[in-house]
């Protein structure tokens, strides 16, 4: 398995202009000479976005980064299907473990954002979500999306100078919401996953986590409503977003790598949810 460096590389600060993919190879900064996602299963380092595919969309601090695979690069138009492999699969497993990710941005992107000519890194940024859709083409591709993370958050790397093995420093952040209606099926479920039946009890109290079965905000715009939330542990939160997890369509909880049943979605009678919610999780989110 390849080593990874995740976050800055000295000696490139945001905003370091490179003449071409050799000399950007050659900093590390991405080391790949064509491939625009550096990384594998275990985890993507950096990104480069530069209009190879018709489906990103660059806002500045965000963007929605569309996977690789299935692109024909003469005339950069999706003819086959994305599978969550190789640097899909590294972009996702950087969401799962919070690693920040390198992007940089070259000429061929959005003319609002990117460099006249060459490549420029941009800075960190962290990947919040991944989900697959039918792209302009017609074909499936994965969706990732990045949010920008000042690097000046970041603490300072350490050094090995008292001879102690060198460290990794690594970002991992994760936002819970807390809304009223978000509380309110908590206390439906009283604070136990819709899953697995556990009830995590800590000194302050009951735990749980309210799922967004379809995400709030852009690019999925669900509703911020009871009906769209399931009251889970914390293991079973990150299943689901995931995509390693389904509710079916007869409310059952599936395996999605296997299609086992893992038991019925417990219910409550005060607790309406939207089964469109829980189809669109289907389709977008379940390889």
């Amino acid at each position: 398995m390849a080593v990874r460096t995740y976050g800055e590389i000295p000696g490139f600060p945001v905003g370091a202009r490179f003449v071409n993919r050799v000399s950007l190879a050659k900093s590390k900064v991405h080391r790949p000479r064509q491939g625009g996602i550096c990384g594998g299963t275990d985890g993507a380092e950096s990104i480069v976005v530069s209009g190879g595919y018709i489906d990103d969309e660059d806002y500045g601090d965000e963007l929605v980064y569309t996977g690789q695979g299935g692109n024909d690069p003469a005339t950069k138009r999706q003819i086959a299907d994305q599978e969550l492999t190789r640097g899909n699969a590294g972009l996702a497993r950087s969401q799962l473990d919070g690693r920040p990710v390198r992007v940089i941005r070259g000429a061929g992107g959005d003319p609002k954002y990117s460099p006249a000519k060459g490549l420029r890194y941009d800075g960190l940024f962290r990947v919040v979500d991944h989900w697959h859709e039918i792209g302009k083409d017609g074909y499936r591709i994965w969706r990732f999306r990045l949010v920008t993370l000042n690097s000046a958050d970041l603490p300072p790397a350490p050094t090995d100078e008292d001879g102690r093995a060198e460290r990794v420093t690594t970002v991992v952040q994760r936002l819970i919401r807390s809304s009223k209606k978000a509380i309110q099926v908590k206390v439906w479920h009283d604070f136990t996953c819709q899953v697995c039946s556990l009830r995590i009890i800590t000194p302050a109290g009951p735990y749980a986590e309210a799922a967004h079965i379809r995400a709030l905000g852009k690019p999925h715009d669900g509703p911020d409503v009871e009906a769209n939330v399931l009251c889970l542990c914390p293991n079973d939160h990150v299943r689901f977003d995931a995509g390693a997890i389904y509710v079916d369509p007869a409310w059952v909880v599936r395996d999605s790598s296997t299609n086992a049943e893992i038991g019925p979605l417990r219910r409550s009678p005060a607790h309406h949810i939207d089964p469109a919610q829980l189809a669109y999780h289907r389709e977008h989110h379940v390889p």
